[in-house]
């Protein structure tokens, strides 16, 4: 039976925009993670690894290995059962120095049935230039189970995917130098004019001086010199613990394979009417056997009966909705009048193809 989550916001709008720490806003310009991946090989399985004739990347990339630890594999045919080859990513955060340890993500990219209780063999971790930046090697911690005896098994999870916490060790760094930087650029993670604008204000009322121009709905462009502090770094950790009341955009979220409902406050309707009503149709079918009479040169036949009904429940009115009503106030009435899910959802696209409801409408 479908769950169903319905979360309505009815906050009010001072609440809903309370003021915000400006790191929890925008991203700063520069100050970004980067992505690591690497090709690996996984041992120690308990016979739930790569089948090698499926998967003869495994086979090549242990025999790689071998090699470089002295062992001759040549015109040898391995086929163990407790290897999986593997690609390992990772988050190389900003301002990682050598020698900082960082989390890693293995996931089995044959046919292994499990990674539980598989150690991560040596394997560089490169960033899109082709570099290395981590070395990544460990016991890895996979969330599933898998449970299994000759006629059946039991898959709980995915088990061909884990982490290596601190799994990884930094050998290169970024070069970026934070300290030479001029000028520095503020994007938004959600663009909006009015939220750039108080950004604005905010930052120079902190210093009493022109130090942020609004470039455009998702940019604010700093002159760190006009700041007079120590440094860039300086800057930075003063600028980004200044509260700002952001302005957000009337939204309502739907996700119909679960149901859910998400909506905000500032969400409004338009004077509308609505009916709604459940219409089911029924089809049985009740064949009926005919038999022959007794010494007759007659077959048995099967004679087709079909019932079928259209049964129209009552619908849900809502007559002369007032003018700018809330959202929120819709959905608690229709809550109130016992409204499947499904319905409102139906209810919701259908106010937003009228025009009547004023808002971003996403149907995940």
């Amino acid at each position: 039976m479908l769950r169903t989550l319905l979360l309505c916001l009815m906050l009010p709008m001072a609440a809903q925009a309370g003021a915000i720490r400006l790191k929890d806003l925008v991203e700063f310009d520069g100050v970004r993670g980067n992505d690591l991946v690497g090709y690996g090989l996984v041992v120690g399985l308990n016979g739930t690894g790569d089948g090698l004739r499926n998967s003869p990347f495994t086979e090549e990339i242990m025999q790689n290995i071998l090699e470089r630890l002295g062992v001759n594999v040549n015109g040898e045919q391995l086929r163990p059962k407790n290897v999986a080859a593997v690609i390992v990513t990772a988050s190389l955060p900003p301002f990682a120095r050598v020698g900082s340890q960082i989390d890693v993500t293995v996931s089995a990219i044959g046919d292994s049935d499990s990674l539980l209780g598989g150690t991560l063999v040596m394997t560089p971790l490169n960033a899109a230039d082709g570099q290395i930046y981590a070395v990544a090697q460990g016991t890895i911690l996979a969330g599933g189970v898998v449970a299994q005896g000759e006629a059946a098994s039991v898959t709980q999870g995915v088990p061909t995917s884990g982490i290596i916490p601190s799994g990884a060790r930094v050998e290169r760094e970024i070069e970026f130098d934070l300290a030479t930087l001029t000028t520095m650029r503020l994007a938004l993670r959600e663009p909006d004019f009015t939220t750039a604008g108080r950004i604005e204000r905010a930052i120079n009322g902190e210093y009493r001086r022109a130090v942020a121009v609004m470039r455009d709905s998702g940019t604010i462009e700093l002159n760190i010199a006009a700041t007079q502090s120590a440094s860039t770094a300086h800057a930075i950790g003063r600028i980004e613990n200044i509260l700002v009341e952001p302005q957000r955009k009337a939204r309502v979220v739907i996700d119909q394979r679960s149901g859910t409902i998400v909506m905000g406050d500032d969400v409004r309707l338009s004077r509308v009417a609505v009916s709604q009503g459940n219409l089911t149709l029924r089809i049985e079918e009740t064949p009926a056997v005919v038999q022959p009479n007794p010494f007759s040169d007659g077959q048995t036949v099967v004679v087709p009966r079909t019932g079928a009904s259209i049964e129209e429940d009552e619908g849900v009115s809502l007559a002369e909705v007032p003018e700018s009503t809330s959202l929120s106030e819709v959905v608690a009435g229709l809550n109130a009048l016992g409204v499947s899910p499904r319905d409102m959802i139906d209810i919701l696209k259908s106010l937003k193809a009228a025009g009547a409801l004023h808002a971003e409408f996403v149907v995940r």
